[in-house]
């Protein structure tokens, strides 16, 4: 692939990023679709923390967009997922060698994705979502690329710091507010599971989804009564 220099791909993809007039999902819709344009990927899609600090879709570039975001929020698992617990970025240069996700691989492979990649979206420092993006052949993702992507997901952050501004964020304003607030213990409650069983974090985070969801009540809720007594609703 071409050579990509963060940096000034930095400064012209910010000006994409301007909510201006716009609604938030009018200019989120913008930035997912603009993402497929610039880069060279097949579509793109964004999920974001919702009140319950689990992920919620918000957009994406096609269809293929859209069921790599379905798919992985049915089952907790894939790059989205793991990108949104750790923070980092995390790839799959072809989802048929692939042996993570094991119950996102095969529909994702029969709707036409191999490549896929997902960035962590922030808001003031605190991950609050994550970007994605996918190609319908496998490939590796070039360090140039990664890092460009990367800074693309600061074009979300900026979007969203500039529609909370003024505000027009709406029902997301709430879920965002909700997101920056429980973070840290739900983060909390994800390494008491990680300590007492011996679980990696983004499985611990997808226990605490799965009773969250089960009893009807918020993850944040939820991980402060098992730091409170030890147990799971």
């Amino acid at each position: 692939m071409p050579e990509i220099d963060p940096e000034s791909l930095s400064v012209s993809l910010r000006r994409l990023g301007a909510a201006g007039d716009e609604s938030l999902r009018e200019a989120l819709d913008r930035a997912v679709t603009a993402c497929v344009d610039v880069f060279t990927v097949s579509g793109s899609g964004l999920l974001i923390a919702d009140d319950e600090n689990s992920l919620r879709f918000v957009s994406a570039s096609d269809t293929a967009g859209r069921i790599l975001e379905k798919v992985q929020l049915e089952t907790g698992e894939g790059p989205c997922v793991d990108s949104f617990v750790l923070g980092v970025v995390v790839n799959c240069d072809d989802l048929v060698t692939e042996e993570r996700w094991p119950a996102s691989r095969g529909p994702l492979l029969d709707h036409g994705l191999r490549a896929l990649l997902g960035v962590p979206v922030r808001l003031g420092g605190v991950v609050v979502g994550s970007l994605n993006v996918y190609r319908d052949r496998p490939g590796p993702w070039h360090d140039t690329e990664r890092a460009a992507l990367e800074r693309y997901g600061e074009v979300v952050e900026a979007t969203l710091y500039a529609a909370l501004r003024a505000h027009r964020a709406g029902e997301l304003a709430d879920q965002l507010q909700y997101a920056l607030d429980y973070r840290v213990v739900i983060e909390r409650g994800v390494g008491y599971l990680m300590a007492r069983d011996g679980l990696d974090a983004v499985a611990a985070f997808d226990r605490l989804r799965r009773a969250a969801r089960s009893s009807r009540r918020k993850v944040a809720e939820v991980a402060e009564a098992l730091l409170a007594t030890g147990r799971l609703p």
